[in-house]
């Protein structure tokens, strides 16, 4: 496995992203790597090479870059609770446009990347950043070919840039997994998600994941649950895998 921490230049700083992808048989799909609310862990550069090892060009972000920000630190319990405050004021600085503007830097990077196929590339976001996931495919229709959202978040607003509205007339292939207790992403919003995108004829899957909570794929969290997990690398495995095989210089 090949890694390297670069900084990627956008219109609003230098992006500082985790990158790694296997040393042999490239170039290698990209895959756009979305953090959740904590930010970047080591939990989450893991997750990244778990792709990798399978045979993707893998680009995890930093998306607090603009505020300076990127190893919050613990978050859970009751020692984390003034991280806690932070982590959620730093999430509401970002919007779906500014993120779409560092989707289209980490893209132009990949381009010029011989380690990177310049074919179908997919996207997979996790919490908040499920939506932007889903938006990528939206944002660059010629590139991002398959995008999943774990445990996304805003999914269905009533915004005009809401996933559920711009995935209408997109050729990609979407995959949500929605876990059964998640009080950011309530169990009712499940089913009107559903309902529109089935309306519209896209092609997706919305998979509702029993009897865990929100988190769950993550090993260090207490809702991680390994059963649910192992179901999601495996439905995102084989997502990229319809979708990403195309390869090219």
């Amino acid at each position: 496995m090949i890694e390297n921490q670069i900084e990627i230049a956008t219109p609003d700083g230098r992006m500082n992203t985790f990158i790694c992808h296997p040393e042999r048989d490239g170039p290698h799909p990209v895959v756009l790597f979305l953090m959740d609310a904590p930010g970047i862990r080591e939990e989450l550069r893991d997750m990244a090479r778990r792709l990798g090892t399978v045979g993707y060009y893998v680009m995890l972000p930093n998306l607090y870059y603009r505020e300076g920000e990127e190893e919050l630190g613990e978050f859970i319990g009751a020692a984390g609770a003034a991280m806690r405050e932070k982590m959620m004021g730093l999430m509401a600085t970002l919007s779906i446009p500014m993120v779409m503007s560092d989707v289209g830097a980490l893209i132009d990077y990949a381009t010029a990347d011989a380690a990177a196929s310049k074919g179908p590339a997919g996207a997979v976001g996790y919490c908040m950043s499920g939506r932007y996931a889903v938006s990528a495919a939206i944002q660059f229709p010629e590139r991002v070919k398959a995008a999943a959202s774990i445990y996304g978040v805003r999914l269905m607003t009533d915004r005009p840039d809401s996933p559920h509205v711009g995935v209408r007339g997109t050729a990609a292939e979407y995959y949500v997994a929605w876990a059964e207790i998640d009080h950011y992403a309530p169990l009712e919003e499940l089913e009107p998600f559903k309902r529109s995108l089935e309306a519209d004829g896209v092609k997706a899957e919305v998979e509702l994941y029993p009897k865990v909570e929100h988190g769950f794929a993550f090993p260090g969290r207490p809702a991680y649950d390994k059963a649910a997990a192992e179901r999601h690398w495996e439905r995102l495995f084989a997502l990229f895998g319809r979708n990403l095989r195309a390869r090219g210089a």
